[in-house]
């Protein structure tokens, strides 16, 4: 078990110092990421460990994409694409939560797993709709009053963002499913990331958009949100 734990920690680190170096991760980013993933593989072990890399392989790629256009938009004429340690743990604190709970309560520790990929599946949801449905989206409007908006404004939605978002839900299904099998599971890590990337929304336009809570509080709470709908849904399937 030591060797493999070992081998782990050095290609976490390995990635983590690259991440540094390329402006992925600020320092206590890329702290805040090593603390998850060594929680995550603790609990989940490889399979969680790849649902999380392909969040952020996604989510990375999906910010880089046609950073430009996505500039001219804000206020600054920015797109940072340096995450904080905030960003990390609200994208990724739930599904650290799920590996806990696989640690403290092995008995539920395949439920707990899907609540996990739920988890990620609206991280990633929600990073890929965001990201490219800026870009690639054709009319946005507000997911509360279905009136058109600009794109960019919190809680504001497209067809196309949301198709990306879903697709990118089905991608951490299917990397859950090759560890797992594929079986029903996989309808229920989609609809939770759907779920949840919709859950987003709806609370950027209700409460981020007047300053009620900020945007890390806006995605932890959409991936806890879809972890306890991957839950339900497991916990009836079984």
């Amino acid at each position: 078990m030591f060797q493999y734990y070992g081998l782990f920690i050095f290609l976490l680190a390995s990635f983590i110092v690259v991440c540094v170096r390329t402006g992925k991760l600020s320092v206590p980013a890329a702290m805040a990421a090593g603390l998850t993933g060594l929680v995550v593989f603790a609990g989940a072990g490889y399979s969680g460990i790849a649902q999380l890399g392909t969040f952020f392989v996604l989510g990375t790629l999906a910010t880089s994409h046609k950073k430009n256009i996505k500039a001219a938009i804000t206020a600054d004429g920015a797109h940072p694409e340096k995450r904080k340690a905030g960003q990390v743990f609200a994208n990724g604190g739930a599904a650290a939560l799920m590996a806990l709970m696989m640690l403290t309560d092995p008995e539920h520790e395949g439920l707990y797993e899907l609540m996990l990929a739920g988890s990620l599946a609206s991280a990633t949801a929600d990073t890929l709709s965001s990201e490219l449905g800026t870009v690639y989206g054709r009319r946005f409007f507000n997911i509360l009053t279905f009136r058109k908006e600009p794109k960019g404004l919190d809680g504001v939605v497209s067809l196309e963002g949301t198709l990306l978002g879903a697709a990118g839900a089905a991608v951490i299904a299917v990397v859950y499913a090759l560890a797992e099998g594929f079986d029903q599971r996989i309808a229920f890590i989609v609809v939770a990331g759907i779920l949840g990337n919709l859950v987003d929304s709806v609370l950027g336009a209700a409460l981020e958009r007047k300053h009620y809570i900020g945007n890390d509080a806006v995605n932890f709470a959409n991936t806890l949100f879809a972890a306890l709908v991957a839950g339900v849904c497991g916990w009836l399937w079984l």
